[in-house]
């Protein structure tokens, strides 16, 4: 028995100490089989070339050098927001890839950037407006409650101390660490104008199980330091003088805020009608707010609706869903251009709806909320 026993315990000793060797082997192969030297990342044609190690992700090498392509589950591929389009070098598309990737992307050359791994020389295309993406340390200002679950965040930039960006661009906000949760990054449109270059607001609803909104509600506080990138996003109001039908639900409200302050601000006198779909009168917020607006824009008009208050309320205002209360606001909107904001299933209905009623897709620009 002992003899068996004896050799047991040799046995797995001997597993260990070839357990640690395999260990030892992987890190000297990564260190130096694995080191790929220098790499360049070609972008846009020539617009940019870095010189990198090769050996890493594409997007953890392109913030190496201050290049911040958005991405919100730390590189794990599971977000899909990191897509960029390959050119040359990118190698052959994982299985990781693969479900985030249309027939048509793939031609094209689109890749998640986390899972493109530079091992040579490799071209790409991106956004322009990724070059002036800034990581940025701020304060957190005020927190303020809007509805049941919509906070309010107002955060003050500390280093950079300003940013600039376009009237309906997002930033991405990271958490900290709680519990058994890593810090992640998550997107949230900023609220605020372009004016107030010092700081930057957000208002974010809770979503159950939401890591970074669970950090938000419950953990974050008025003082704390944070940390945050951008600005990202095409979601703004386009140069022309088509009226305007801003429709948006829930926290979808935060990029239409920014726009229309951003607009009284600059005299943009074109017509203009905002749609906000809610529940019930909790629901609301901003009312005065908008109203106020509405007084100092002539042609601004605010059209809350709500499709579950109950009769008798005392509720005088519009009633029913929102596609249906912008029909029959506008039963023709062939000459009307669209700015979506909420739920990706509030935004397919809208989009339904608004090309029933004449107005050309290519008119209708959205921001889904995952």
């Amino acid at each position: 028995m002992n003899g068996i026993i004896s050799g047991v315990v040799f046995s797995t000793l001997f597993l260990i100490a070839c357990g640690s060797v395999l260990a030892l082997l992987l890190v000297l192969a990564e260190k130096f089989i694995l080191n790929f030297g220098p790499c360049t990342i070609d972008i846009n044609g020539g617009e940019k070339k870095l010189t990198v190690s090769g050996g890493a992700s594409l997007l953890s090498l392109l913030a190496s050098q201050n290049i911040f392509i958005p991405s919100a589950c730390g590189g794990r591929g599971s977000c899909a927001y990191c897509k960029v389009i390959v050119q040359a070098g990118g190698g052959e598309i994982g299985p990781v890839e693969e479900p985030y990737l249309s027939a048509e992307e793939r031609r094209g050359g689109t890749r998640l950037s986390c899972q493109v791994k530079v091992r040579g020389d490799v071209a790409i295309r991106i956004p322009r407006e990724y070059f002036s993406v800034r990581k940025y340390r701020g304060r957190l200002l005020a927190k303020k409650p809007m509805t049941r679950d919509i906070v309010e965040l107002r955060i003050g930039l500390l280093e950079p101390t300003e940013i600039e960006f376009t009237a309906g661009q997002y930033a991405q906000l990271e958490s900290r660490e709680y519990k058994s949760h890593e810090a992640v990054m998550r997107a949230y449109s900023i609220s605020s104008p372009p004016s107030g270059r010092t700081h930057v607001e957000f208002m974010i609803r809770l979503v159950p199980g939401g890591i970074c909104t669970t950090w938000v509600f419950e953990h974050l506080k008025e003082g704390q330091e944070v940390q945050l990138s951008g600005p990202y996003g095409e979601f703004h109001l386009r140069p022309t003088g088509a009226p305007i039908l801003f429709i948006a639900g829930g926290s979808g409200m935060a990029p239409i805020w920014s726009i229309l302050r951003h607009m009284k601000e600059t005299g943009n006198k074109r017509i203009t009608r905002y749609f906000f779909g809610a529940q019930t009168q909790a629901d609301l917020f901003l009312v005065e707010e908008l109203r106020q607006l509405q007084r100092e824009m002539p042609d601004f008009t605010f059209i809350p609706a709500l499709s579950n208050e109950p009769e008798g309320s005392g509720w005088t205002g519009e009633r029913g869903l929102i596609t249906d209360v912008v029909g029959r606001h506008v039963p023709d909107a062939s000459q009307h251009e669209a700015y979506l904001c909420g739920s990706p299933g509030m935004i397919n209905a809208c989009i339904k709806a608004l090309k029933k009623s004449g107005m050309p897709e290519e008119k209708i620009y959205f921001d889904k909320f995952a």
